[in-house]
């Protein structure tokens, strides 16, 4: 009988998001990253898989690169705009915020094409694992906003993050970057800005190298000194009329911010590309490998742990919920007369038989003396409301076991040792 060689277990996808400013060149550099990972797939189609391509740009007319997920398919960005009155930066906002309304779509279209997914036991010894995309591949708009503080892109981010290892990659226009240190800082402020507002690992991707390098830039980064001496030289500029760099307060106020990000800048990979040439796209696929790695150690267990924190506040809010429905409940029934006090009186006991002579009075007060005294109706009260108490809680276990699954049957259950306790 032969038997199957097992394969190793493939790796969950990283999902690598291209944010920027706009005229970066994101949507180039995506072109390339994704015709280099199809001619990985050429090359080796036994051993790699296409990327998985998701187009987030909804204004944008053409992309130059197949999109397996495409926002304009699902969100008409003209007709956002003539229905809300918007115009075109809060249009896309808009429409983002509507896609971001079908995440649980787009996140069950991705784990089911993009994870392993269990199989018949026949079909495993007969057939080889299916290929899996090694990089799922994010496109966005230039309205870098949506990073910073709109909701969308923190649903869109948090909800990817929870399934594949993600990766910020922040496209930087280097000759624009460079030009002077104002524009330098602007755009690292942006970068620290989606940085500690996603709280995902980011990689500085100094885009057009072909047109002018990094070093500079990669310089001003790592040297303060370097800044500073590239500060002053604008300076002299402005005051001799050839230039319109920082002077004055704008000249403190990057010096002292250069020293505030120092930090910052050792916590970043930084790579040169050219989206054109294709150089530097190597160099890139290494630094997000290493930003894998690093969001395995570092993020995922502050995502798990801040997952657990909104699971357990849902499940105290729905056990307050559920105590206070018991209790509306019970004082409902009390005061309607119904269920367990159906033919009770206003006090919730049930209605004695009035004596109708004298004789009837004396024989009644025998039988209860014969019967070991008179009982204390609060107490037998008080038996009655547990039962009844105890029954709601097993209908309501039941209800949230058939509605929900078996996870909120374990938590009812806990619930009710924890009320009986």
């Amino acid at each position: 009988m032969a038997t199957s060689t097992p394969h190793p277990a493939q790796k969950p996808p990283v999902a690598v998001i291209c944010v920027g400013m706009a005229g970066s060149g994101k949507t180039t550099f995506m072109q390339r990253i994704n015709a280099h990972l199809h001619e990985k797939h050429q090359q080796s189609p036994s051993t790699t898989a296409p990327p998985y391509v998701l187009n987030l740009d909804p204004a944008v007319r053409s992309v130059p690169f197949d999109s397996n997920i495409d926002i304009r398919d699902s969100v008409n960005y003209k007709e956002v705009m003539k229905q809300y009155n918007l115009g075109p930066n809060g249009g896309i906002l808009t429409s983002l915020n509507l896609f971001s309304t079908k995440i649980d779509q787009v996140m069950g279209i991705l784990e089911k094409r993009c994870l392993p997914q269990p199989s018949p036991q026949q079909e495993q010894q007969t057939a080889p694992p299916k290929l899996l995309p090694t990089h799922i591949l994010l496109d966005t708009p230039g309205q870098i906003e949506v990073f910073v503080w709109s909701a969308s892109g923190s649903i869109l981010l948090s909800a990817l993050a929870s399934s594949f290892p993600t990766v910020l990659a922040y496209i930087i226009d280097t000759p624009r970057t460079t030009a002077n240190t104002s524009t330098f800082m602007s755009n690292m402020l942006y970068a620290i800005s989606i940085l500690y507002k996603t709280r995902l690992p980011m990689i500085l991707v100094f885009n057009k190298t072909d047109v002018k390098g990094e070093e500079e830039a990669v310089e001003w980064m790592r040297d303060f000194e370097a800044f500073q001496a590239a500060l002053r030289k604008e300076e002299e500029d402005a005051m001799g009329g050839e230039g319109s760099g920082g002077g004055g307060y704008m000249g403190s106020l990057l010096n002292s911010m250069s020293l505030v990000l120092e930090e910052f800048y050792n916590a970043l990979s930084v790579v040169g590309v050219s989206a054109m040439t294709g150089e530097g796209v190597e160099g890139f696929f290494e630094a997000v490998e290493g930003k894998r790695g690093e969001f395995e150690r570092e993020y995922k267990p502050e995502l798990e742990r801040r997952r657990g924190e909104a699971e357990k506040q849902k499940g105290e809010v729905r056990e307050l919920e559920a105590r206070r429905m018991m209790r509306d409940m019970s004082v409902s029934s009390k005061a309607k007369g119904t269920g367990k006090y159906a033919g009770a009186g206003g006090g919730g006991r049930p209605k004695r038989e009035e004596p109708e002579t004298v004789s009837d009075a004396e024989a009644m007060s025998e039988d209860e003396e014969d019967e070991g005294g008179l009982e204390d109706p609060d107490e037998e009260e008080m038996d009655e409301d547990a039962m009844f108490e105890e029954g709601l809680k097993a209908r309501y276990e039941a209800a949230l076991r058939e509605q929900q699954g078996p996870a909120a049957s374990v938590k009812s259950a806990e619930y009710i040792r924890k009320s009986q306790g």
